[in-house]
Order: C-alpha cells, then structure tokens, then sequence
C-alpha cells in the first residue's frame, strides 16, 4: 500500500493515502511510531465501503478526510480519536443511520457531510458543541431540527441543495453565525427571527421559492452578501392583497388605544385587558393607527444597504392608509430611485 508522507506544519505528520484506489485500509504495514505522531490522514478518493476501526490507532489525529469513497457507515473507532477536529466525509452514501451512537461525543471544530444521503440532520450532530462549521449540503434534508440551537460556537451552517421547506426560529439562537447558506432548496419564507442574527455577514437564499422578506430583515445592519436570484419575488409594488373588515371589538379596541381612553383594570374584564395589549401600531409614521387582527398585507419595495431594494411585507390598520415603504409616489411605475441604482449593484443582491 503506497502512501504519501509530510511534515506538514511545525513538525506534523501527515498521511496521505487518497486515490489509491483502496478496497480496504491495511494499518498493519504502518509503523507504531507513524500512527502515534500522525495529525493528518487522507483516505480520500477511494473505495472504502466501511471506515474500518483500526482508525482509532492513530491517537493524536487532528484531521481526517474520508471523502469520495462508497462509505456507507462511519465505525465506533472513530470515538476514540479525542483530538480530532475536522472530519470531511463528503460524497459518500451516508445517511443518519451511519453514525455511532456516541459520535456526539467527538470534540470536532469542523464537519463536512455534504454529497450523502441525509434525509434528516443527525441527533448526534447537535451533541457536537465545539462545532465552527457545519456542512450537510447536496443531501435530502427535508428540514431543520430545532436543536440546531444547541450548537451556539457554529459560525458557518451549509445546507443548500437540499428540500428544506422552512426555517425554524431556533436558527436565530447562534450568536457566532456567520455564513448560513440555505439556497436551492424549496423555502418560502424567513421567520423574522433571523434578525437576532447580529454576527450574520452572508446569506445565500438563490434558487428557493421566496416572494417577500419580512420586513425585520432590515435590522441586519452587518449583511454584508445577500443572494436572492431565482426566487419568484414580486417585482412591482402590489397594494391591497387581502383585508378582513374589523369586527365590533376591534373597532372598540382601535378607538380606545387610537384615542388614548384612559382605563384601568378595575373598568375592564380580564379579557378585554389581555386583548387591548395586543394592539399593534401601524407602522405608517404619518398614521397613529394600531390594529388587533384585521390588517392589510403588503408588500413594497424598500432601501436596504444604500439603495439596494428588496420586497418585504409589512401590515398597514386599512386599505387607506398611505404605506410607509413608498419612497416615491409612482406605484407601478418604475421610481426614479430605483432607475438610478447601478445595475451591478442591484444584480449584487437580487441576483446574488
């Protein structure tokens, strides 16, 4: 069996056994010595069908890539490597049943699945609380599991190119994400929750079935990289969508907050009070309207990031009340703002 052996950095040893076409891995004709000191081990680019457990030999390993091999389960040795830190096992035949059940146990800083067959995230995935980086892309995910919010040290999560259909809030409980790439998948909207994301600098969004963004998306003032191309978002101002005249309450209640009536809870049932705090301001700054459950959706195009522009949805008190998102009186019309945006800076977000 050939291999290719380095230094690599400040004394590592590095070994290299990738595109050797290897059935099985033979540690046998490796010296005691080289599995003690080795850092680095690459598997990749063969024909392994199981990662055999005499892996676990090689004590001090940091590193370890097995990708594009026939992989179809990772063995209990691999638990037994307590400084490993990257794993790369992309574009194999894994799916959630590959892993040993103590895999969470694992101190990995860095895990790469995509190119498999994960129909979900495994539960031992949210067990790995050193994880920065985090790649499941190219599998059949269907969805996100909420202890996704278990992993607060991620500061990368890639799951394009799966058949995501939503986003759990819970996303928005990673305080270090950085980079969350969601494109090509099949999700239609953002929960407004993401705007909890303070240290998010890039989000990859092309390719899914998007036709607004809640207007919160305003609040992440550090996105630095947005991509939306391929989403069928509206692309002119759209008014009046859908409005449920208020009932007898909600015009009590309107007047009432609208008005300023003062009242106490010695004066209200418990009922009533609980409802009047429900009351939500028109977000209209030329209207001191609020509203409770009937409301009109719109969605307009607003500033984001100089003049960039991007349809968000937001819930005016009734059809006549003026929206607060129009820079410009033309509705339909293409404004004079938006025709004097660069093309390639409008292309960097709406087309990523």
């Amino acid at each position: 069996m050939g291999s290719y052996e380095d230094a690599g950095a400040a004394g590592d040893v590095v070994l290299d056994y990738s595109h050797l076409s290897l059935n099985t891995f033979n540690v046998d004709s490796i010296s005691d010595e080289r599995k003690r000191d080795a850092k680095q081990l690459y598997l990749s680019y063969n024909r392994l069908a199981s990662l055999p457990s005499s892996v676990s030999l090689f004590c001090k390993l940091e590193f370890l890539d097995i990708s594009n091999n026939g992989l179809v389960d990772i063995c209990d040795g691999i638990t037994r490597l307590t400084r490993l830190k990257t794993l790369v096992a992309k574009n194999n035949r894994l799916d959630e049943f590959s892993l040993p059940k103590e895999f969470g146990s694992l101190q990995l800083e860095t895990l790469n699945f995509s190119g498999n067959r994960f129909e979900e995230i495994p539960l031992q995935c949210m067990k790995l609380l050193r994880l920065h980086s985090l790649s499941l892309g190219g599998n059949r995910l269907k969805s996100i599991p909420a202890e996704i919010e278990n992993l607060t040290s991620l500061e990368l999560l890639y799951l394009g190119g799966n058949l995501i259909s939503a986003i759990p809030p819970e996303v928005a409980n990673l305080p270090y994400l950085t980079y969350l790439v969601l494109c090509d998948n099949r999700i239609q909207s953002i929960p407004p929750q993401l705007t909890r994301l303070h240290s998010l600098r890039s989000l990859s969004l092309h390719n899914n079935l998007l036709t607004y963004l809640p207007r919160e998306i305003l609040s992440l003032v550090h996105l630095q990289e947005l991509s939306l191309r391929g989403n069928p978002l509206v692309v002119r101002f759209v008014k009046e969508m859908t409005y449920d005249p208020p009932s007898l309450l909600e015009l009590a209640g309107r007047t009432v907050k609208s008005r300023n009536i003062p009242y106490s809870a010695c004066d209200l049932p418990s009922n009533l009070l609980r409802y009047l705090d429900l009351a939500s301001k028109c977000p209209n700054p030329k209207c001191a309207g609020v509203y409770f459950d009937s409301c009109v959706r719109q969605i307009k195009f607003v500033d984001f990031c100089g003049k960039y522009r991007l349809p968000l949805m937001h819930y005016l008190c009734s059809p006549e009340c003026t929206s607060p998102c129009s820079s410009n009186p033309q509705s339909d019309a293409e404004s004079e703002d938006e025709r004097s945006v660069p093309t390639d800076r409008l292309q960097r977000v709406l087309l990523g």
